[in-house]
């Protein structure tokens, strides 16, 4: 596990553990945003879910690719609502999910192979 697999899995874990302990910070935020409470709840599993998956190898990459995708999520939240300081860190967190998504890129293919093997 590389350093920037480590630092993703921190940061997913403690933000997805924010939302579902249900912070004041994250039910204010969420409701800035005229989000539903459930969706909160949703984004909390699935970052929390995510962070605890990337450390499992054989997952790892498509862990960071749904984190990747929850992260365009929160990149437009923040653009829509004019939160620059929090769009630069949400785009870095963004950036560091799709390099993790690229470096394990073999993964995805290995999932294809057997297909292209069975059709030859």
């Amino acid at each position: 596990m590389t350093y920037i697999t480590a630092l993703l899995s921190l940061i997913f874990v403690l933000s997805g553990g924010a939302k579902l302990a249900g912070l004041e910070f994250e039910i204010q935020a969420f409701e800035r945003w005229g989000y539903a409470l459930w969706f909160m709840y949703a984004i909390g599993v699935a970052e929390l879910a995510g962070g605890l998956a990337l450390w499992w190898s054989r997952i790892s990459t498509w862990a960071s690719a749904g984190l990747s995708l929850v992260m365009v999520g929160a990149v437009g939240t923040h653009i829509l609502h004019a939160e620059w300081g929090m769009l630069g860190i949400a785009s870095a967190i963004f950036g560091l999910s799709l390099w993790r998504t690229w470096q394990g890129r073999a993964a995805f293919s290995a999932v294809h192979a057997p297909a292209l093997v069975a059709r030859a």
